[in-house]
């Protein structure tokens, strides 16, 4: 059973197909700058070169409509014919309050989730083109949501609701949502496996660090606060995102400035972060190279985001109580030691211990590392993320009738025998 799993941003839509029957990925890759000109698709199969193609997508339709001739093209194709697609599941950022978990995708389903769009105006419109799009190239394979914000609806309600006119919760849906639920589910999984622990007996704080950063305090398994909001906007540093800040600087630069509320909007979620400080640079391999070189604004930058990560660290704890374990995960969690290092130095104090060539060492995305010393009281992980197969099994489960709660269900990477291939 082949299973395809799409995920479409503004722009581009990336894909996965995972052989269940071998449990391994078979093919992935992703269709850049739809709709804006001049796109162009990066295909990778394992054990062969890297396939890129240009071809002109105007819409999310014509970049599905491309990675299904390409996956089932006789030169670098995967499969037979279109027919061998079992299932398409999809990512969907935002699911307001009426998903809890993934849910297979009908009339009903789409209209829900086309309601809440305008809680995610840049994430939802693509997410819906995309579903819309493959139902119609696949109109005969079942195809499945799996939801950004459904890891999250376990908060507490004094942890999701703002200090705000309580009407505007009631009429708005103006609360915390949280996003990145799908790699908190599978890093905190993961970690209660190398804890030796069940899940539900696990106290985690996940942290989450790519070009967008949320974080989660995990108790008992389950979240209970997280650091992006009602949009991805709230909380930590991020690339081009500027987390948490004062709420008077928007008007007051708007003021200032004679801003629009469009562009104070885009000031805040794409030119600020460590974009905003360094004036040049999101990518943090680049900041970090800089920051070597001696560039202040680029170890300003490094200072800032790691000052906030170990806030927040401090923050969960507190939410959490008795803490097992921090995780690091995604691109810069996975592969940024000298943040890592920045935001766990100093927290000795709580009962974290770092090993510094432990922390140097876990440069990869593809093993699961302590970078604790074995006498941490809390141990640090670092856990390649692997968002793709979660989407995968809550397919899978869906199809065969037995995907329940998060915490019922067992997950085949929760095992203790779980291999990442």
């Amino acid at each position: 059973m082949d299973i395809l799993a799409l995920n479409c941003g503004s722009s581009s839509v990336k894909y996965q197909l995972f052989d269940w029957d071998r449990k391994e990925v078979i093919a992935k890759g992703m269709v850049e700058r739809v709709i804006i000109g001049d796109s162009f698709i990066i295909h990778e199969v394992p054990g062969r070169e890297t396939y890129r193609e240009e071809s002109e997508c105007p819409d999310h339709q014509v970049a599905i409509h491309l990675i299904i001739r390409i996956l089932t093209s006789e030169a670098h194709g995967v499969l037979s014919d279109i027919n061998s697609i079992s299932a398409v599941g999809h990512r969907v950022v935002h699911g307001g309050e009426k998903f809890t978990c993934s849910v297979l995708i009908d009339e009903q389903v789409l209209d829900a989730v086309k309601e809440v769009q305008h809680l995610a105006p840049l994430h939802n419109p693509p997410n819906i083109a995309g579903i819309e799009a493959a139902q119609a190239l696949l109109p005969q394979v079942p195809h499945v949501a799996i939801f950004d914000t459904a890891f999250h609806q376990t908060m507490p309600e004094y942890a999701f609701l703002y200090p705000l006119p309580y009407d505007w919760y009631e009429n708005f849906g103006v609360r915390r949502y949280g996003f990145h639920g799908t790699s908190h589910l599978y890093v905190s999984k993961r970690a209660a496996v190398l804890l030796g622990k069940p899940a539900a007996e696990c106290n985690i704080v996940t942290m989450h660090i790519g070009n967008g950063v949320s974080h989660a305090a995990i108790k008992n398994g389950i979240s209970v606060d997280t650091s992006m909001g009602l949009t991805p906007l709230e909380g930590a540093v991020m690339g081009t995102r500027c987390g948490d800040i004062d709420p008077a600087i928007p008007a007051f630069m708007m003021q200032r400035e004679n801003l629009s509320a469009k562009e104070i909007d885009s000031i805040l979620n794409k030119k600020s972060g460590v974009l905003g400080i360094t004036g040049r640079f999101t990518d943090r391999r680049d900041v970090i190279e800089h920051a070597e070189q001696g560039d202040r604004l680029c170890q300003l930058a490094l200072d800032i985001e790691a000052y906030r990560l170990k806030k927040y660290i401090g923050s969960y704890m507190a939410a959490v109580g008795r803490l097992d374990a921090v995780v690091f995960t995604a691109g810069v969690g996975e592969m940024g030691w000298p943040i890592r290092e920045k935001a766990i130095e100093g927290l000795e104090q709580l009962g974290i211990v770092l090993d510094k060539e432990r922390n140097k060492g876990a440069m990869t995305r593809k093993r699961e590392t302590l970078i604790t010393t074995d006498d941490s009281p809390v141990k640090v992980y670092v856990i390649p993320t692997d968002e793709e197969l979660v989407f995968t099994e809550d397919v899978v489960a869906i199809l065969d009738g037995t995907y329940t709660d998060h915490m019922q269900f067992e997950y085949t990477f929760a095992r203790p025998d779980f291999v990442r291939k």
